[in-house]
């Protein structure tokens, strides 16, 4: 007999009967469940919740890529929410306030207690301003808080204003009794000296709840002043991930005792005179490679070595610079030296070609590259024994010895590291997307390329997450010592490795770079992935590689500057693919044109925000000013984004159908409930 044909009470039995075994084999999971919802009231209570939260918008997603220590930039991008809030206050407001003062109260919002603090020295009225002010926050709080729950808007709220906040954002007047609740909450907050205090918990509300959640792209480190502010920030910000850049890794790298991550930390600190994150964020000892450096360089003007032009150095005076560039040589040759001993340590990964010190003349005035032979531009090398050009002096080793135990010891660093391991990974898949920072390594063909990792070959996604167990390894105390060993030394690798995942380029060519004129000899030649990344078949093949489904899924990337001002567009394969590295440090806006890209996510689509160079946060206190945002569509969405159309609803959906069962089975006796 079919099912079709069967009376209505016997296909009944037969569901039951089948739910009955499903709640046999689910019941240690149901019991657990039975625990927090105890009856068929709670467990109804809770379904009927998560069918509702299903139904919401979905909250609004926020990537950034390639801060490179930009902090001021970074804060404001979040304070701001990448212009979000300002097009939010100027829907609600548009009509009723001046382009001066909307941009006043915008300011107001980003930075409420320095604007409070100048306010109250220029503001004739307070307590009319602070009448004005609340109600108007309030409007754009419901505006922003809307698409959430009332219990994730509470748990945003400080706990001792939550109240009455929830008073005021839920509570709208409707009539004349409650106009007069309503404002009655208004004049006793001002009443009782509180109005500072409100103004300043409902804007932090309001910039939280406009970015859902934030991925961030790789390369937090490295040029700019403050990544250890940017970390310190993270620190105290809820729902954020990170993909592992490269200059993450060489970081990382050095917090595990690499000494060759940590020349590189240092050359690039000094090549972009950027002290600050070395010295007071993490409390790096450089008196040693002071003096080391006068003792070595005492005579050596060190010109190669001068800071980057671009970096904008105006914090130093001549003679801070000179002693500058003497330490940076100094750690420079030093690094060149750690990384041939690495190079020979490990000939697996077949980089013979980048130990260049054998290629020098015996004069050392010339060097010869595939054939062609260049004049050096600094032939003073006293620590480089022709004989035994890698060998470390004794001074040299001693340096190192210190370096190493200050980069290992620095708690704030190792505090840091803990961030980037518990919030990041090598790449991470979210609502159909797949994020990483720089590359899946390709053959010329379009074909995952298999890279060997500890002796076996690998590609796509198992590389990628072999890479990621890798890197956890060098931070785990319970690994075995040898694989910790190589793990440890594998971050120096993925910093500038060919066939990392994080760099895929023929060479990071450092060292011509500081000592050949001829530009030719510092290219750097990118993988496949970069030459065929514009080919939406290509783009398709590594999406499905990474199991990533969908209609609408892409892959968004950074690391290699989008070149605006040449015309280079950073949506590539038919809309598939978007780079979103825009040049936030101030050493690529000449080369890209901009100052940084974010890419949004909201329940309409895509929106990617070009910025312009933030002046600064001052500025934005004072005069209200802001950062200069364009906005293009990438993609909209035909019908809006539920909730139910994420990797939370799936998960939500899930716990639904967890609790029916539990349902079914207090309702039939198979579980009592409590």
């Amino acid at each position: 007999m079919s099912l079709e044909n069967t009376p209505s009470e016997v296909r009944e039995d037969k569901s039951m009967r089948h739910t009955t075994a499903q709640i046999e084999k689910d019941r240690r999971v149901l019991e657990l469940l039975s625990q927090t919802f105890g009856t068929i009231s709670a467990a109804s209570s809770e379904i009927i919740n998560l069918e509702a939260i299903l139904n919401l918008p979905k909250g609004t997603e926020h990537f950034v890529a390639d801060l490179h220590g930009e902090d001021e930039a970074f804060r404001h991008i979040l304070k701001n929410a990448s212009g979000n809030i300002k097009r939010k206050v100027r829907e609600i407001y548009g009509n009723d306030m001046r382009d001066s003062d909307l941009a006043q109260f915008c300011s107001l919002i980003y930075y409420p207690e320095q604007k409070l603090e100048l306010i109250r020295t220029e503001e004739e009225d307070l307590d009319d301003f602070y009448n004005i002010t609340l109600h108007r926050l309030v409007k754009v709080l419901q505006s922003v808080s809307s698409k959430y729950t009332r219990s994730k808007v509470r748990k945003a709220l400080p706990k001792e204003y939550a109240y009455i906040i929830e008073e005021l954002l839920h509570e709208a007047p409707s009539g004349e009794s409650k106009q007069m609740y309503y404002n009655r909450i208004v004049e006793t907050i001002i009443s009782t000296g509180q109005a500072d205090d409100f103004i300043i918990a409902i804007c932090n509300v309001i910039q939280r709840l406009s970015i859902d959640r934030l991925h961030i792209l790789g390369d937090i480190y490295d040029r700019g002043q403050g990544a250890h502010i940017i970390m310190d920030t993270l620190s105290e910000y809820q729902g954020f991930d990170i993909q592992w850049g490269n200059h993450d890794a060489l970081w990382m790298g050095a917090a595990a005792g690499n000494d060759c991550c940590i020349a590189n930390v240092l050359r690039i600190a000094m090549r972009y005179g950027n002290m600050d994150t070395v010295e007071e964020g993490y409390g790096i000892n450089l008196l040693p490679l002071a003096t080391f450096a006068m003792d070595t360089y005492g005579d050596d003007p060190c010109e190669v070595f001068l800071p980057k032009p671009e970096a904008g150095c105006t914090i130093y005076n001549d003679r801070s610079l000179a002693l500058l560039a003497k330490m940076h040589k100094s750690i420079s040759i030093i690094q060149f030296k750690l990384e041939g001993q690495m190079i020979d340590k490990h000939p697996e990964w077949h980089m013979e070609k980048r130990k260049l010190f054998g290629a020098l003349s015996a004069d050392r005035k010339e060097i010869t590259l595939g054939g062609k032979t260049y004049p050096m531009r600094d032939s003073n090398f006293p620590t480089v024994d022709p004989a035994d050009p890698y060998r470390l002096t004794e001074d040299e080793q001693t340096l190192v010895d210190k370096l190493h135990r200050s980069f290992v010891i620095s708690d704030k660093l190792r505090r840091h590291m803990n961030i980037m391991l518990n919030h990041g990974d090598i790449y991470t898949v979210a609502n159909s997307n797949l994020m990483f920072h720089a590359s899946v390594p390709l053959n010329s063909d379009g074909t995952l390329r298999e890279i060997e990792v500890l002796g076996k070959k690998m590609k796509g996604e198992e590389l990628l997450q072999s890479i990621g167990m890798l890197m956890r390894a060098a931070f785990n105390n319970d690994t075995p010592a040898e694989i910790r060993d190589y793990a440890t030394d594998y971050y120096w690798y993925l910093w500038c490795g060919p066939e990392s995942p994080l760099f895929d380029k023929e060479a990071m060519t450092t060292f011509e770079r500081y000592f050949i004129e001829d530009k030719s000899t510092h290219d750097e030649p990118k993988g496949f992935y970069y030459l065929l990344r514009e080919r939406e078949e290509v783009v398709d093949s590594i999406l499905d590689a990474f199991g990533v489904t969908g209609d609408h899924r892409h892959i968004i990337n950074g690391h290699v500057p989008v070149k605006v001002g040449k015309g280079e567009q950073p949506v590539k394969a038919n809309g598939k693919l978007m780079v979103i590295d825009g040049g936030f440090a101030k050493a690529y806006h000449n080369t890209t044109g901009i100052a940084g890209y974010t890419l949004v996510y909201h329940s309409r689509g895509f929106v990617l925000v070009q910025h312009e160079p933030f002046s600064s946060t001052e500025e934005a206190i004072r005069l209200g000013t802001d950062i200069v945002s364009t906005t293009q569509l990438v993609e909209l969405s035909q019908n809006r984004v539920r909730v139910r159309d994420t990797d939370k609803g799936i998960e939500l959906q899930e716990q639904i159908d967890e609790l029916r069962e539990l349902l079914f089975a207090y309702r039939n006796g198979l579980i009592k409930p409590r």
